[in-house]
Protein backbone atom coordinates (compact mmCIF):
# COMPACT_ATOMS: atom_id res chain seq x y z
CA UNK A 1 0.00 0.00 0.00
CA UNK A 2 1.47 3.49 -1.07
CA UNK A 3 0.69 7.01 -0.12
CA UNK A 4 0.20 9.86 -2.95
CA UNK A 5 0.81 13.08 -2.32
CA UNK A 6 0.57 15.83 -4.87
CA UNK A 7 2.06 19.47 -4.31
CA UNK A 8 1.45 22.48 -5.70
CA UNK A 9 1.73 20.56 -9.43
CA UNK A 10 0.85 22.52 -12.34
CA UNK A 11 0.51 21.31 -15.86
CA UNK A 12 -0.25 23.98 -18.57
CA UNK A 13 -1.18 23.35 -22.50
CA UNK A 14 0.09 26.08 -23.93
CA UNK A 15 -1.36 29.47 -23.05
CA UNK A 16 -4.26 27.12 -20.37
CA UNK A 17 -3.27 25.89 -17.26
CA UNK A 18 -5.06 22.41 -16.90
CA UNK A 19 -3.73 21.81 -13.25
CA UNK A 20 -3.03 25.23 -11.20
CA UNK A 21 -0.89 24.12 -8.35
CA UNK A 22 -2.61 21.04 -6.85
CA UNK A 23 -2.13 19.71 -3.49
CA UNK A 24 -3.53 16.51 -2.66
CA UNK A 25 -2.79 13.75 -0.38
CA UNK A 26 -3.96 10.38 -1.26
CA UNK A 27 -4.12 7.69 1.58
CA UNK A 28 -2.68 4.43 1.76
CA UNK A 29 -4.68 1.36 0.90
CA UNK A 30 -7.88 3.68 0.32
CA UNK A 31 -9.74 4.40 -2.58
CA UNK A 32 -10.21 8.58 -3.31
CA UNK A 33 -12.65 9.88 -6.18
CA UNK A 34 -11.73 12.92 -8.12
CA UNK A 35 -14.36 14.32 -9.35
CA UNK A 36 -15.45 17.35 -11.19
CA UNK A 37 -17.52 18.59 -14.70
CA UNK A 38 -15.73 18.26 -18.36
CA UNK A 39 -12.42 20.02 -18.97
CA UNK A 40 -11.72 20.58 -15.19
CA UNK A 41 -8.29 18.76 -15.29
CA UNK A 42 -9.29 15.25 -14.30
CA UNK A 43 -8.13 12.75 -16.78
CA UNK A 44 -4.73 15.37 -16.67
CA UNK A 45 -4.24 14.69 -13.27
CA UNK A 46 -4.44 11.37 -13.38
CA UNK A 47 -1.72 11.26 -16.70
CA UNK A 48 0.25 13.27 -14.45
CA UNK A 49 -0.06 10.53 -11.99
CA UNK A 50 0.90 7.55 -14.07
CA UNK A 51 3.61 9.34 -15.61
CA UNK A 52 2.16 10.05 -18.83
CA UNK A 53 2.59 13.98 -18.33
CA UNK A 54 5.89 15.84 -16.99
CA UNK A 55 4.51 18.52 -14.70
CA UNK A 56 5.41 22.05 -15.16
CA UNK A 57 5.77 23.09 -11.24
CA UNK A 58 4.95 20.76 -8.31
CA UNK A 59 5.87 17.33 -7.26
CA UNK A 60 4.61 14.39 -6.63
CA UNK A 61 5.65 11.38 -4.20
CA UNK A 62 4.95 8.21 -3.45
CA UNK A 63 5.34 6.60 -0.58
CA UNK A 64 7.95 9.50 0.26
CA UNK A 65 9.71 9.00 -3.05
CA UNK A 66 9.78 11.81 -5.52
CA UNK A 67 8.39 10.14 -9.09
CA UNK A 68 7.90 13.70 -10.46
CA UNK A 69 8.87 17.87 -10.23
CA UNK A 70 12.34 19.40 -9.07
CA UNK A 71 13.79 18.26 -12.49
CA UNK A 72 12.52 14.52 -12.02
CA UNK A 73 10.43 12.65 -13.71
CA UNK A 74 9.78 8.87 -13.53
CA UNK A 75 9.14 7.15 -16.75
CA UNK A 76 5.99 5.89 -16.56
CA UNK A 77 6.74 1.89 -16.74
CA UNK A 78 9.41 2.24 -13.30
CA UNK A 79 6.00 3.77 -11.07
CA UNK A 80 4.81 0.82 -10.13
CA UNK A 81 1.42 2.20 -11.39
CA UNK A 82 -1.57 0.32 -12.98
CA UNK A 83 -4.24 2.39 -15.73
CA UNK A 84 -7.62 1.14 -15.97
CA UNK A 85 -9.28 3.32 -18.94
CA UNK A 86 -12.64 3.48 -19.80
CA UNK A 87 -12.59 0.95 -22.15
CA UNK A 88 -10.95 -2.25 -21.17
CA UNK A 89 -8.71 -2.26 -23.96
CA UNK A 90 -7.92 -6.28 -23.73
CA UNK A 91 -5.88 -8.03 -26.45
CA UNK A 92 -8.40 -9.58 -28.21
CA UNK A 93 -6.34 -12.01 -29.79
CA UNK A 94 -5.06 -13.32 -26.13
CA UNK A 95 -7.47 -15.13 -23.71
CA UNK A 96 -8.42 -13.81 -20.27
CA UNK A 97 -5.82 -15.63 -18.31
CA UNK A 98 -3.09 -14.35 -21.12
CA UNK A 99 -4.47 -10.83 -20.87
CA UNK A 100 -4.51 -10.70 -17.24
CA UNK A 101 -1.22 -12.14 -16.98
CA UNK A 102 0.39 -9.87 -19.93
CA UNK A 103 2.42 -7.71 -17.54
CA UNK A 104 3.76 -10.81 -15.00
CA UNK A 105 6.66 -12.70 -15.05
CA UNK A 106 7.13 -16.39 -15.67
CA UNK A 107 7.40 -16.92 -11.96
CA UNK A 108 5.06 -14.83 -10.57
CA UNK A 109 2.60 -16.84 -13.76
CA UNK A 110 3.77 -19.55 -11.48
CA UNK A 111 2.06 -18.78 -8.40
CA UNK A 112 -1.10 -18.56 -9.77
CA UNK A 113 -1.54 -14.69 -9.27
CA UNK A 114 -3.72 -14.96 -12.66
CA UNK A 115 -6.15 -16.92 -11.37
CA UNK A 116 -6.17 -15.22 -7.25
CA UNK A 117 -6.98 -11.97 -9.06
CA UNK A 118 -9.65 -13.03 -11.27
CA UNK A 119 -11.29 -14.00 -8.37
CA UNK A 120 -11.00 -11.18 -6.56
CA UNK A 121 -13.17 -9.65 -9.50
CA UNK A 122 -15.18 -12.38 -9.45
CA UNK A 123 -14.37 -14.55 -13.26
CA UNK A 124 -12.76 -17.36 -11.10
CA UNK A 125 -12.82 -19.91 -13.97
CA UNK A 126 -13.01 -17.45 -16.88
CA UNK A 127 -9.19 -17.79 -17.63
CA UNK A 128 -9.45 -19.65 -20.76
CA UNK A 129 -12.27 -17.71 -22.50
CA UNK A 130 -11.52 -14.95 -25.27
CA UNK A 131 -12.46 -11.01 -24.50
CA UNK A 132 -15.43 -11.91 -27.40
CA UNK A 133 -16.83 -14.01 -25.45
CA UNK A 134 -17.18 -11.92 -22.65
CA UNK A 135 -20.10 -9.29 -21.66
CA UNK A 136 -18.91 -5.32 -21.39
CA UNK A 137 -18.95 -5.68 -17.44
CA UNK A 138 -16.67 -8.69 -17.70
CA UNK A 139 -14.14 -7.67 -19.80
CA UNK A 140 -13.92 -4.35 -17.67
CA UNK A 141 -13.36 -6.80 -14.52
CA UNK A 142 -10.33 -8.42 -16.69
CA UNK A 143 -9.11 -4.85 -17.07
CA UNK A 144 -8.81 -4.45 -13.14
CA UNK A 145 -7.49 -7.92 -13.05
CA UNK A 146 -4.91 -7.79 -15.50
CA UNK A 147 -4.34 -3.84 -13.25
CA UNK A 148 -3.99 -5.54 -9.89
CA UNK A 149 -1.99 -8.34 -11.04
CA UNK A 150 1.71 -7.58 -10.90
CA UNK A 151 0.68 -5.69 -7.09
CA UNK A 152 1.23 -2.13 -8.25
CA UNK A 153 1.55 0.48 -5.83
CA UNK A 154 -1.48 2.74 -6.98
CA UNK A 155 -4.54 1.64 -9.60
CA UNK A 156 -5.37 4.48 -11.42
CA UNK A 157 -9.24 3.94 -12.70
CA UNK A 158 -10.23 6.78 -15.23
CA UNK A 159 -13.92 7.00 -15.78
CA UNK A 160 -13.85 2.72 -16.20
CA UNK A 161 -17.85 2.80 -15.91
CA UNK A 162 -18.99 5.08 -18.28
CA UNK A 163 -19.44 2.92 -20.88
CA UNK A 164 -21.91 0.40 -19.29
CA UNK A 165 -25.28 0.92 -18.36
CA UNK A 166 -26.19 2.33 -15.06
CA UNK A 167 -27.74 -1.50 -13.58
CA UNK A 168 -24.96 -3.28 -14.45
CA UNK A 169 -22.63 0.23 -13.46
CA UNK A 170 -23.92 0.14 -9.92
CA UNK A 171 -23.17 -3.29 -9.14
CA UNK A 172 -19.62 -3.36 -10.94
CA UNK A 173 -18.30 0.05 -9.01
CA UNK A 174 -18.69 -1.84 -5.76
CA UNK A 175 -17.42 -5.22 -7.35
CA UNK A 176 -14.32 -3.45 -8.03
CA UNK A 177 -13.66 -1.03 -4.80
CA UNK A 178 -13.94 -5.02 -2.84
CA UNK A 179 -11.46 -6.10 -5.18
CA UNK A 180 -9.12 -3.09 -4.55
CA UNK A 181 -9.49 -3.37 -0.66
CA UNK A 182 -8.81 -7.44 -0.52
CA UNK A 183 -5.84 -6.87 -2.50
CA UNK A 184 -4.81 -3.60 -0.30
CA UNK A 185 -4.22 -1.60 -3.12
CA UNK A 186 -4.27 2.30 -2.95
CA UNK A 187 -6.76 3.58 -6.12
CA UNK A 188 -7.39 6.71 -7.36
CA UNK A 189 -11.07 6.91 -9.51
CA UNK A 190 -11.43 9.92 -11.99
CA UNK A 191 -15.35 10.89 -11.92
CA UNK A 192 -17.80 12.79 -13.45
CA UNK A 193 -20.56 10.74 -11.81
CA UNK A 194 -21.52 12.63 -8.36
CA UNK A 195 -23.43 9.28 -7.22
CA UNK A 196 -20.75 7.37 -7.83
CA UNK A 197 -17.98 8.93 -5.98
CA UNK A 198 -20.20 9.31 -3.37
CA UNK A 199 -20.82 5.66 -2.97
CA UNK A 200 -17.45 3.92 -3.47
CA UNK A 201 -15.12 5.85 -2.53
CA UNK A 202 -13.18 6.71 1.00
CA UNK A 203 -12.12 10.61 0.37
CA UNK A 204 -13.53 12.52 -2.31
CA UNK A 205 -11.71 15.14 -4.30
CA UNK A 206 -13.84 18.44 -6.14
CA UNK A 207 -11.95 19.49 -9.03
CA UNK A 208 -12.61 22.88 -10.71
CA UNK A 209 -10.75 24.77 -13.37
CA UNK A 210 -7.42 22.88 -12.47
CA UNK A 211 -7.61 23.79 -8.71
CA UNK A 212 -8.87 21.60 -5.60
CA UNK A 213 -12.25 22.98 -3.95
CA UNK A 214 -12.36 20.72 -1.35
CA UNK A 215 -11.57 17.06 0.12
CA UNK A 216 -12.79 15.36 2.71
CA UNK A 217 -15.39 11.94 3.44
CA UNK A 218 -18.39 12.18 1.34
CA UNK A 219 -20.14 12.31 4.22
CA UNK A 220 -19.12 15.75 4.81
CA UNK A 221 -18.41 16.73 0.88
CA UNK A 222 -21.89 16.31 0.85
CA UNK A 223 -23.50 17.72 4.15
CA UNK A 224 -20.91 20.14 4.33
CA UNK A 225 -19.71 21.88 0.89
CA UNK A 226 -17.35 24.52 1.01
CA UNK A 227 -19.16 26.78 -1.06
CA UNK A 228 -22.56 26.97 -3.27
CA UNK A 229 -21.00 25.48 -6.17
CA UNK A 230 -19.67 22.06 -4.58
CA UNK A 231 -23.22 22.35 -2.84
CA UNK A 232 -25.16 22.46 -6.57
CA UNK A 233 -22.70 19.54 -8.36
CA UNK A 234 -22.01 16.89 -5.73
CA UNK A 235 -26.76 16.65 -5.24
CA UNK A 236 -29.78 18.82 -5.66
CA UNK A 237 -29.44 22.00 -3.40
CA UNK A 238 -31.54 24.51 -2.10
CA UNK A 239 -29.96 27.79 -2.28
CA UNK A 240 -31.59 30.78 0.05
CA UNK A 241 -31.19 34.13 0.56
CA UNK A 242 -31.49 34.27 4.34
CA UNK A 243 -30.87 36.50 7.45
CA UNK A 244 -29.21 35.21 10.65
CA UNK A 245 -30.30 36.25 14.13
CA UNK A 246 -28.98 34.51 16.87
CA UNK A 247 -28.30 31.04 15.29
CA UNK A 248 -31.69 31.39 13.23
CA UNK A 249 -32.15 32.05 9.86
CA UNK A 250 -35.18 33.87 8.54
CA UNK A 251 -36.16 32.14 4.89
CA UNK A 252 -38.41 31.93 2.43
CA UNK A 253 -39.11 28.52 3.97
CA UNK A 254 -39.37 30.22 7.15
CA UNK A 255 -37.27 30.69 10.50
CA UNK A 256 -34.25 27.50 10.38
CA UNK A 257 -32.16 26.81 12.50
CA UNK A 258 -28.47 26.75 11.41
CA UNK A 259 -26.26 24.27 12.01
CA UNK A 260 -22.45 25.66 13.33
CA UNK A 261 -22.03 28.85 14.94
CA UNK A 262 -22.44 31.50 12.25
CA UNK A 263 -22.46 35.41 12.68
CA UNK A 264 -25.26 37.15 12.59
CA UNK A 265 -26.17 38.80 9.19
CA UNK A 266 -26.77 38.00 5.71
CA UNK A 267 -26.01 35.04 4.31
CA UNK A 268 -26.59 32.70 1.95
CA UNK A 269 -27.73 29.17 3.53
CA UNK A 270 -28.19 25.66 1.92
CA UNK A 271 -31.04 22.61 2.36
CA UNK A 272 -31.52 19.70 0.57
CA UNK A 273 -33.76 18.24 -1.42
CA UNK A 274 -34.55 15.64 1.32
CA UNK A 275 -34.61 18.15 4.18
CA UNK A 276 -38.22 19.97 2.79
CA UNK A 277 -41.52 17.54 4.20
CA UNK A 278 -44.82 17.27 3.28
CA UNK A 279 -46.87 17.95 6.39
CA UNK A 280 -48.29 20.94 8.78
CA UNK A 281 -45.59 21.98 10.94
CA UNK A 282 -45.36 24.98 13.86
CA UNK A 283 -42.53 26.77 11.36
CA UNK A 284 -44.68 25.56 7.74
CA UNK A 285 -45.41 27.62 4.84
CA UNK A 286 -47.22 26.86 1.58
CA UNK A 287 -46.12 26.04 -1.83
CA UNK A 288 -47.42 25.25 -4.98
CA UNK A 289 -46.66 22.13 -6.89
CA UNK A 290 -44.89 23.02 -10.61
CA UNK A 291 -43.33 19.60 -11.50
CA UNK A 292 -43.40 16.16 -10.13
CA UNK A 293 -40.42 13.82 -11.76
CA UNK A 294 -40.72 10.64 -10.69
CA UNK A 295 -37.28 8.36 -10.49
CA UNK A 296 -38.40 4.86 -9.11
CA UNK A 297 -37.19 5.07 -5.74
CA UNK A 298 -37.70 8.00 -5.42
CA UNK A 299 -39.63 11.96 -6.94
CA UNK A 300 -38.41 14.93 -7.23
CA UNK A 301 -41.20 17.46 -6.74
CA UNK A 302 -40.43 21.21 -7.87
CA UNK A 303 -42.33 24.10 -5.82
CA UNK A 304 -42.81 27.79 -6.03
CA UNK A 305 -42.85 29.89 -2.47
CA UNK A 306 -45.69 32.40 -1.98
CA UNK A 307 -42.80 35.03 -2.88
CA UNK A 308 -42.10 33.03 -5.92
CA UNK A 309 -38.45 31.30 -4.69
CA UNK A 310 -38.46 27.83 -6.84
CA UNK A 311 -37.16 25.08 -4.50
CA UNK A 312 -37.35 21.16 -4.92
CA UNK A 313 -38.12 18.22 -2.46
CA UNK A 314 -37.16 14.87 -2.71
CA UNK A 315 -39.98 12.62 -1.47
CA UNK A 316 -40.40 8.79 -1.72
CA UNK A 317 -43.17 7.30 -4.14
CA UNK A 318 -46.64 7.66 -2.37
CA UNK A 319 -44.95 10.19 0.60
CA UNK A 320 -47.67 12.71 0.07
CA UNK A 321 -50.23 14.09 -2.62
CA UNK A 322 -48.48 16.36 -5.05
CA UNK A 323 -51.14 17.40 -7.68
CA UNK A 324 -49.56 19.79 -10.55
CA UNK A 325 -50.79 22.92 -9.90
CA UNK A 326 -51.82 22.10 -6.35
CA UNK A 327 -51.27 23.47 -3.12
CA UNK A 328 -49.14 21.78 0.07
CA UNK A 329 -47.72 22.80 3.14
CA UNK A 330 -44.03 22.00 3.83
CA UNK A 331 -41.46 22.57 6.28
CA UNK A 332 -37.77 21.61 6.67
CA UNK A 333 -36.60 18.77 8.77
CA UNK A 334 -32.81 19.81 10.56
CA UNK A 335 -30.83 22.82 10.27
CA UNK A 336 -29.63 24.87 7.20
CA UNK A 337 -26.02 25.18 6.44
CA UNK A 338 -24.47 28.60 6.06
CA UNK A 339 -22.54 28.99 2.96
CA UNK A 340 -19.94 31.71 2.01
CA UNK A 341 -21.63 34.73 0.26
CA UNK A 342 -19.51 37.17 -2.52
CA UNK A 343 -19.01 40.29 -0.63
CA UNK A 344 -19.60 42.66 -3.80
CA UNK A 345 -22.34 40.68 -5.50
CA UNK A 346 -24.09 39.44 -1.89
CA UNK A 347 -24.88 36.24 -3.81
CA UNK A 348 -23.28 32.91 -2.93
CA UNK A 349 -19.61 32.08 -3.50
CA UNK A 350 -19.32 30.32 -6.40
CA UNK A 351 -22.77 29.41 -7.21
CA UNK A 352 -23.83 27.04 -10.07
CA UNK A 353 -25.84 27.95 -12.83
CA UNK A 354 -29.11 28.04 -11.95
CA UNK A 355 -31.29 25.44 -12.78
CA UNK A 356 -35.10 25.56 -14.43
CA UNK A 357 -37.93 24.72 -12.15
Amino acid sequence: MSEVVLSGVVKRYGRVSALAGVHLSVPSGQLTAVLGPSGCGKTTLLRCLAGFERLDAGEIRIDGTRVAGGGRHLPAHRRRIAVVPQEGALFPHLSVADNVGYGLDRAARRTDRVEEVLTLVGLAGYGDRMPHQLSGGQQQRVAVARALAPRPSVVLLDEPFSALDAGLRVGLRHDVREALRADGATGVLVTHDQGEALSVADQVVVLRDGRVIQAGAPTTIYREPADAWVAGFVGDAVLLPAVVEHGSARTALGVLPVAGTVPDGAVTVLVRPEQVRFSPAPNAVTATVLRHDFHGHDALVGLRLADGTRITARILDGDAAVAIGGEVTVHVDGPARALPVDATTGRPAAAPAPLAA
